[in-house]
């Protein structure tokens, strides 16, 4: 049996909170993060707006990353 590695890494929207706590750990504006549409598909699973922040993680050989975009509209 082949194993198919999973292409699409995780998403989930951060409650305000902890993307406040996001925000003040890189001492950075929510504005400032990259940006995701809120046309994404994943975004719209998640039923994501404007303004969300919205982490993504993701498994490679060399570790765990969690990468952070801002749900902007179109």
């Amino acid at each position: 049996m082949v194993k198919t590695p999973n292409l699409i890494p995780k998403h989930e929207i951060l409650s305000e909170s902890e993307a406040h706590k996001v925000s003040k750990k890189y001492n950075i504006s929510l504005d400032k993060f990259p940006r995701i549409s809120e046309a994404d598909v994943q975004v719209q699973k998640l039923k994501g707006k404007p303004g969300d922040l919205v982490a993504i993680s993701r498994d490679d050989p060399t570790g765990s990353y969690t990468y952070y975009r801002l749900v902007v509209k179109d």
